[in-house]
């Protein structure tokens, strides 16, 4: 039996074992940074296979697994944390913390990635060089987990030469793949606006610059100038979904506040946003007799798949899963706090595919009904071996 059959034929006895991990993690999510027991269960999972491991970051945890002779280092990543979001799922599994869901599948990124190293663990007379598996908190908020695990060390000894991850595509069905080689999900940018006027009563316009006013103004201005950007060709959100004053019927703020979001594919440009955004509600609001504050926090950048990395891996899936079940997945104007490591490693970050329409398994991320097709574990545990061979054979 060749090593690609036996991956596959290890990934169907692992299969209910790391079914059993998902829905432990996924009963008990956890919100990002405060992964707690989550860390500890992984340990627990890590002690069991006999491997050693080292905390970073607090709730992360990082692997080294040797083959059976010194060569290339690569590192695969999963991430750990959830959402604060209710789950309405009636499954044996449910979430017991109330208001915590695993709703963007991270649970079964965890599970995958440790039965990926259950595989090659047991593989590991048969292929050379070192493997790095990546557990991570805090995806879901600034700063990011991956960046705090960066800054604490993750990439180094031994420093990984490419990283990869995989991510649940919740309309794509299980048994099937998706690769994007390049720029491939948008970087994401906080924007909190403190627009500032004169409050007063409502019936003496004379008396008061009315906040409310000239926070449309901005609202409208921004959106013009956006929709005619000087670059086009870049694909750009920027996009307001709260706005607070608090006012009466017959009473003006003080204050409007302002949140939103801008994302785009292009550093460059990203910087530059910045600028025009800033000089855009500073005109307006002087220009209306007000004031702005604007606070701009950086969060992801953009993510970008190597190309070399990427159609190593794409090749891979094609022959461990047939093309027909390997897709050329689209841009994403979402987010990925892996994009941190894409700025420093050569980097391939795909889709597995977890939905089973005949099973009612069709719900969004974020979402309080996300659901996978377990079935998709054996594929992720199985592709993501399989890719890991490809590329740590590869000069």
């Amino acid at each position: 039996m060749n090593i690609l059959e036996r991956i596959r034929s290890l990934s169907q006895q692992h299969l209910e074992a790391v079914i059993g991990i998902r829905r432990h993690i996924h009963a008990n999510p956890e919100l990002s940074f405060k992964e707690y027991n989550t860390a500890n269960y992984i340990i627990s999972v890590l002690d069991k296979v006999g491997v050693p491991y080292t905390r970073i970051a607090g709730t992360g945890l990082s692997v080294n697994l040797q083959g059976c002779k010194p060569g290339k280092t690569i590192a695969l990543r999963s991430d750990h944390d959830a959402l604060p979001i209710e789950e309405k799922n009636e499954v044996p599994y449910k979430s017991i913390n109330n208001g915590v869901m695993h709703a963007c599948g991270h649970d079964a990124h965890t599970a995958a990635l440790l039965g990926v190293l259950m595989i090659l663990n047991e593989l590991k007379n048969d292929w050379e060089g070192t493997i790095k598996f990546i557990f991570q908190p805090g995806e879901e908020k600034l700063p990011g987990g991956a960046s705090i695990m960066i800054k604490e060390g993750v990439l180094e000894n031994p420093v990984p030469e490419s990283i990869i991850a995989q991510h649940v595509f919740p309309t794509l069905e299980t048994g099937k793949v998706g690769f994007y080689s390049g720029a491939y999900m948008a970087s994401c940018d906080e924007i909190y606006l403190t627009v500032k006027g004169k409050g007063g009563h409502a019936a003496m316009p004379a008396t008061y610059i009315n906040p409310i006013l000239i926070a449309s103004e901005i609202l409208v201005e921004l959106n013009n100038k956006f929709m005619k950007n000087p670059k086009q060709s870049i694909p750009t959100v920027l996009a307001f979904g709260k706005v607070q004053a608090n006012g009466a019927t017959n009473v003006i703020p003080q204050e409007v506040f302002i949140d939103g979001t801008f994302r785009t594919m292009n550093e460059e440009w990203r910087n530059e946003a910045h600028a025009l955004i800033r000089n855009i509600i500073a005109t307006k609001a002087k220009e209306m007799g007000g004031l702005c504050d604007v606070r701009i926090d950086i969060g992801y950048p953009v993510l970008i798949n190597n190309p070399d990395i990427t159609a190593t891996a794409q090749k891979a899936a094609e022959e461990y899963l047939g093309k027909e079940n390997v897709i050329a997945l689209e841009k994403r104007m979402t987010s990925e706090d892996f994009a941190f490591y894409s700025l420093l490693k050569p980097a391939c970050f795909y889709r597995l595919g977890t939905a089973n329409a005949a099973k009612g398994i069709t719900s969004g991320v974020h979402t309080s009904t996300f659901d996978i097709d377990e079935k998709a574990l054996e594929t992720g545990m199985g592709l993501m071996a399989w890719i890991a061979i490809n590329e740590l054979k590869k000069k």
